[in-house]
């Protein structure tokens, strides 16, 4: 952390003010990942121990920002510490985006235009930029070629197969796996491939779109990227819209490359398979092998991508034992399990201020519970905490220190289990929790935190916080 706040200090000569670990936003990677910021000042640091996926991050940054690619800015960099910082582009993720502005299969238009928006962009990346990237710095391979096939393949079996108990025939599958290599292989592959370009790797910050996490990028072909955005599992894209960006995205191409539309198509689909498979893998190393449930929760969703995969499109290449494979897992009983899982219990929590109203409902629900924080001891009249936020770890200390905080937590820790219960048995899909104290800057927005960390470990549920004072305070500091 320490060389964190030395770059921080380097770069804008000033030391932070408040420092805030950012959970969850980089799934199993181990990269730490954290915010620093004093007054209008902000800026993410990344703590990683992989010097060579540094390297490929930090150099692919600076190249695609030399082709005005929106991609963050790299202010300093210490890699013999494994530490660079880097723009901060706010917390907004396109998936975040896309779950706010849907009803189940109706989509906004404006969620509709920014991902028309990002794969639009998507040829820059691929082509204008892909021309003249130094591939010698990708990690850990140059290319998607014969060797990342077979270590992705060999993940979806070893990993997600096995540990699932789906069973397979290893010599027929291992005959398939081949033919689906070569046919992988046959299609142009002198492009940038992002790897995973999905809808968490891609921020909206007023509206525009920016691009992280491309660090394990590599030379490969153009469908892999778009496959991946659009098969991405939890966003769960209807077909027709997936067909409509597809399309899109192909119109875009076409200004780049003299494009052959039935060409890519034929070798599309099988593109979407290997990432498919490649996902799976993951969910299932992640999720079954390192016992960390939550990746399990994409899998009824990449089931149901690959459901309607063998319903409506026919690869070039006979893959007899891995279609059977794929309806032994679409049959199998531990998959069904989770598939009820993914029909989640949505838990909103918001902390906000008693001056600027109520939370508005989302859902179409009407509201929910509201905690009222004002009769606990207030940070916000000491000195010390004035700057500080609900979040922030000396605010913490000194909430959990008070006795009535624990007891007002307690009292609705049992109301909210009550009703999450009974919400669950009858089927239903939103609760909305909200928090309010003076200036919505402490007490609620520790009360939202503190919940949403104890909900979060519990089966059925999906938590989504948002701290309303928080943000208008973040929004005018951007304005000023």
């Amino acid at each position: 952390m320490d060389v964190l706040k030395k770059l921080f200090e380097e770069h804008f000569h000033a030391s932070p003010e408040r420092i805030q670990p950012l959970q969850g936003e980089l799934g199993g990677s181990g990269r730490k990942i954290i915010r620093l910021a004093r007054e209008k000042l902000s800026a993410i640091g990344i703590l990683y121990g992989v010097r060579e996926e540094n390297v490929a991050f930090l150099e692919f940054s600076k190249h695609f920002r030399r082709h005005g690619l929106p991609v963050p800015e790299i202010y300093a960099e210490d890699l013999s510490q494994g530490a660079y910082l880097e723009e901060d582009l706010g917390d907004t993720t396109l998936f975040e985006f896309l779950s706010k502005n849907r009803t189940g299969e109706n989509i906004s238009p404006q969620a509709v235009e920014a991902y028309r928006t990002v794969v639009a962009m998507l040829p820059r990346f691929q082509v204008e930029a892909g021309r003249d990237l130094n591939y010698k710095v990708c990690y850990p391979i140059s290319s998607f070629d014969r060797q990342s096939i077979t270590w992705d393949l060999n993940y979806f079996k070893y990993y997600f197969l096995r540990l699932a108990s789906i069973p397979f025939n290893e010599q027929a599958l291992e005959d398939d796996f081949g033919r689906l290599t070569e046919f992988l292989l046959s299609a142009p592959r002198d492009y940038f491939l992002y790897r995973d370009f999905q809808s968490r790797n891609i921020l909206l910050r007023d509206g525009q779109p920016f691009f992280v996490d491309y660090q394990g990028g590599r030379k490969g072909a153009l469908q892999y990227d778009i496959a991946s955005l659009l098969y991405d599992a939890k966003a769960d894209l209807p077909p027709d819209l997936r067909q409509q960006l597809l399309d899109h995205y192909l119109d875009s191409l076409a200004r780049f490359i003299k494009l052959d539309r039935e060409a890519f198509l034929r070798h599309f689909y099988a593109y979407v398979y290997i990432r498919i498979l490649q996902a799976l893998g993951a969910y299932g190393f992640r999720g079954f092998y390192e016992r960390k449930a939550h990746f399990l929760q994409s899998v009824p969703y990449a089931l149901k991508n690959l459901r309607w995969l063998l319903h409506h499109v026919r690869l070039p290449v006979p893959l007899p034992a891995l279609m059977d494979a794929f309806k032994g897992m679409l049959a199998s009983e531990k998959l069904q399990g989770l598939a009820s899982e993914a029909e989640n219990l949505i838990v909103r929590i918001f902390s906000f201020s008693f001056h600027h109203g109520l939370p508005k409902d989302q859902s179409g629900n009407g509201g929910g519970f509201v905690f009222d924080g004002r009769s606990l001891p207030n940070p916000g009249r000491e000195e010390r905490f004035k700057t500080l936020t609900g979040k922030d770890a000396p605010v913490i200390d000194y909430l959990n220190q008070q006795e009535s905080v624990h007891q007002f937590l307690a009292s609705v820790l049992s109301l909210v289990d009550s009703s999450i219960n009974n919400y669950q048995q009858r089927g239903f899909k939103n609760l909305m929790i909200s928090f309010g104290c003076t200036g919505g800057q402490h007490r609620s927005v520790f009360l939202a935190e503190q919940l949403a960390k104890r909900l979060r470990n519990r089966n059925g549920l999906e938590v989504a916080v948002r701290h309303l004072q928080l943000e208008k305070l973040g929004k005018r500091r951007a304005l000023q």
